[in-house]
């Protein structure tokens, strides 16, 4: 029994586990919007069909296989937004 929990389930925040899952579920609409089946989406990323199924139910995959998944689905520009905020060190800095 596994007796693990996120801790997103109880209160507000972000964790990475509720951010993959996010990420994961995002993929899977984009992928169906497509009209992609996995098998589809394999042959058209150069990722495996293990690798997209393993993906969808785990969220486990190599940073190199979701840019091909990103770029088969016509979304690899989202991935520069990654890094690009500015730390924030003084809170009349933060813009909401």
């Amino acid at each position: 029994m596994n007796n693990q929990f996120d801790i997103s389930e109880f209160v507000d925040a972000e964790t990475e586990q509720s951010v993959l899952s996010a990420l994961v579920k995002r993929e899977k609409l984009r992928r169906k919007e497509l009209g992609f089946s996995q098998k589809t989406l394999a042959t058209r990323s150069g990722v495996s069909y293990a690798s997209i199924r393993r993906f969808e139910s785990s969220g486990d995959i190599s940073l190199s296989s979701l840019l091909k998944i990103g770029n088969a689905m016509n979304c690899l520009s989202d991935f520069n937004d990654l890094f690009k905020h500015k730390k924030i060190t003084n809170l009349r800095d933060y813009k909401v």
